[in-house]
């Protein structure tokens, strides 16, 4: 199954622009899966009474993902609930807390991924940029604390765990602990798994002219460090040059400079602004919004060899629109910390990298280039 991950600025049309595009991958005969992960039923308006045989939608309902992993917690710990006297919580009185909405759309990516259903296409309507980049990026971190705070090695530990506790004098995590951990992380392996799968892609949806192309280089940069693939870019409301008089000369001219430029680094599919808020499958039909990309490699950080050259190895990052004032790099242990404007990750260093020393960067073409000379307490020597 492919995966076509849609969201760009706020404003910019992208759950039109997510329903027409399972809507055109339909009609030509592709089994579709639209799922809708923004916080409000967006497509319930944009779809009308639209019925179309192959296509089915289905909603992130946060409200009953959380009450479904409360009523879970409280029954893996009831053990230790009842020994502290606790009342246990109704779920029915409870709503759901901060996080629970990103969660439940990492829970909807993962069955959506496992779904014994037959779907060749998954299309997801995410929220606007800045909180999607933010939830994509959920399952590396998560994970990467998980393995922080309960290494898998401890618990193999477990029946030394009686005695350790009492010899360092402090209670050590009960099993529980550990399983529920354990279950979580093959949950967000699964979707980690999904994104960095060849068959997904990110599309942006922006409409041309200066916010959107600000928001689009701001966005197109997140997606670049993630380690995603951006499939396209998407033109959205883009008014025909037939119209370019009067009043609405200086926005047709604005919006062609626009594109002009998107084209020279990305792949640009325009869609007309149709005069109103497109309603129902006609209006999903006129759109005409390109289908789903075509499955390709994943997105690879390579490693170069200049040991003979230059003394270095060589690791690049490909980073379209990143600025040298805005970036920034630490390592720690086997670690590097990347930060590019607003986004930041953590990435541990390839095996060979982690035999060497950080020896300087730079940033040309858009790519980020880390030199790195190999530590010659650890680096095999050769006779």
């Amino acid at each position: 199954m492919r995966t076509l991950l849609i969201t760009g600025p706020g404003g910019s049309g992208r759950t039109t622009v997510a329903a027409a595009t399972a809507f055109a991958a339909t009609r030509e005969g592709t089994r579709t899966l639209l799922l809708g992960a923004g916080p409000e039923d967006a497509l319930g308006p944009v779809l009308g009474d639209a019925d179309l045989p192959g296509l089915t939608v289905r909603r992130v309902d946060a409200d009953a993902g959380f009450r479904a992993d409360l009523a879970a917690l409280q029954e893996r710990a009831g053990g230790a609930l009842d020994l502290l006297g606790a009342s246990r919580l109704v779920p029915e009185e409870t709503g759901p807390l901060p996080g629970a909405e990103e969660l439940a759309v990492l829970r909807a990516l993962r069955d959506a991924a496992a779904s014994e259903d037959a779907y060749d296409l998954l299309v997801v309507d995410l929220p606007a940029a800045p909180r999607a980049l933010a939830l994509l990026a959920l399952p590396e971190e998560l994970r990467r604390v998980l393995r922080r705070l309960l290494p898998p090695e401890r618990q193999a530990a477990r029946a030394l765990r009686p005695v350790l506790g009492r010899l360092a004098g402090v209670p050590m995590p009960a099993e529980w602990i550990y399983e529920t951990a354990a279950r979580l992380d093959l949950q967000l392996a699964a979707v980690q798994a999904l994104l960095a799968d060849r068959g997904t892609a990110v599309r942006l949806v922006a409409e041309p002219g200066p916010a959107g192309a600000d928001a689009l280089r701001t966005a197109a940069l997140g997606v670049a460090l993630r380690g995603l693939r951006l499939d396209a870019v998407v033109a959205n409301r883009v008014l025909p040059e037939s119209e370019a008089a009067g009043w609405l000369a200086g926005p047709v001219a604005q919006q062609r400079k626009t594109l002009d430029e998107w084209r020279e680094e990305h792949t640009v599919h325009p869609v007309a602004h149709l005069g109103r808020d497109p309603r129902g499958a006609d209006d999903l039909a006129a759109l005409a919004a390109p289908v789903a990309p075509a499955v390709t490699g994943p997105v690879r950080w390579p490693v170069t060899d200049r040991i003979a050259e230059d003394g270095v190895l060589v690791w690049h990052l490909p980073l379209p629109g990143a600025r040298r004032d805005s970036l920034d790099l630490v390592r720690r242990g086997d670690e590097l910390t990347v930060t590019a404007g607003p986004f930041r990750r953590v990435v541990p260093l390839p095996s060979a990298l982690r035999r060497c020393t950080v020896d300087g960067a730079a940033l040309r073409e858009g790519e980020l280039r880390i030199r790195f000379r190999p530590d010659p307490e650890l680096w095999p020597r050769t006779r």
